[in-house]
């Protein structure tokens, strides 16, 4: 573990990066009362309407000599600023209110916008891996094939429904041929034939508790890796229930492995995703773990419990 030795206090310079489509208990004017309770001068706001508009924003606050960077959001919009703020001294603190949360639960921050917030003020302070996919980093997970077009085809659904939209999408996308692929790990080839899903990872879970990678950890200077190789419905059904029991490694369509260095070739254009957005469709990538490069806040109780 590698948390700081004593708490964080209040910096002489606080941001807020808010994307403004998302919502938690009241929303981002609890959030401007809170901090104006709890901080001796106004931060610097700023509101953006989509995620991919936080990175020029971020860069702005620091710019602006942000020490201490708030994003208000999902993991999408965690992304954006990780991206930025990785390899700087600046601290990010979650206020974890968007459809997905993964990085901030895996972390013990909790929906709750008073607690989230004392956190990011004084809360112990991580320093934390981030992987790095074709030039842009990620704190949960990069992944090619099925998970990318469940992401996609979820589409407007996860603001309507939230996380049922992921299962509706994965549930079309069962039927999806997979591809042909070649993988090298730590610059020796690990595998080569077919898949339907390559992932990754940062974290271990998913939604609802269920693990991919029972053994990741964010402070152990190296990503996880897996593929899938089931097509179908019929053994996409045997995997996900292998995964739902927590030992997807038992599967006989699921191998996985911990990298510092992946690169990864397919035989066609396939979708990717990172910590749940859509990006485009690649013939190839490279995936590295940067270790210790996030600055992240973190809670006093549950800091050493991220899956």
């Amino acid at each position: 573990m590698s948390a700081s030795a004593s708490n964080g206090s209040a910096p002489r310079r606080v941001a807020v990066v808010a994307h403004s489509g998302k919502t938690l208990g009241g929303g981002l004017p609890e959030l401007r009362r809170i901090l104006a309770d709890r901080l001796p001068a106004e931060p610097l706001w700023i509101e953006v309407p989509k995620s991919r508009k936080a990175p020029d924003q971020v860069r702005r606050a620091l710019n602006e000599g942000a020490e201490l960077v708030f994003a208000w959001g999902g993991d999408g919009m965690v992304q954006r600023c990780v991206d930025v703020l990785a390899g700087t001294d600046a601290e990010l603190a979650i206020i974890p209110a968007g459809t997905a949360n993964l990085f901030a639960s895996s972390l013990g921050i909790p929906k709750d916008i008073a607690g989230a917030v004392d956190i990011g003020l004084h809360g112990p302070r991580r320093r934390l891996d981030v992987g790095r996919f074709n030039g842009e980093r990620f704190a949960v997970m990069a992944g090619a094939g099925f998970d990318a077009s469940m992401i996609r085809d979820s589409g407007g659904l996860k603001d309507r429904i939230g996380r049922a939209a992921y299962l509706w999408s994965g549930s079309e996308n069962l039927r999806s041929s997979g591809f042909k692929t070649r993988i090298s790990v730590d610059g020796v080839e690990w595998y080569k034939g077919r898949a339907s899903c390559v992932l990754v990872g940062n974290v271990g879970e998913l939604f609802g508790g269920v693990s991919v990678f029972p053994d990741a950890r964010l402070d152990d200077g190296v990503l996880e890796l897996g593929i899938v190789t089931a097509e179908g419905a019929v053994q996409w059904a045997r995997t996900l229930a292998r995964t739902a029991t927590g030992d997807p490694q038992r599967s006989p369509f699921v191998r996985t492995t911990k990298a510092r260095s992946v690169k990864v070739k397919f035989d066609r254009k396939v979708l990717y995703e990172l910590d749940g957005g859509d990006r485009t469709k690649v013939k190839s990538f490279k995936a590295r773990v940067e270790p210790s490069s996030i600055n992240v806040c973190v809670p006093e109780v549950g800091a050493e419990e991220e899956r």
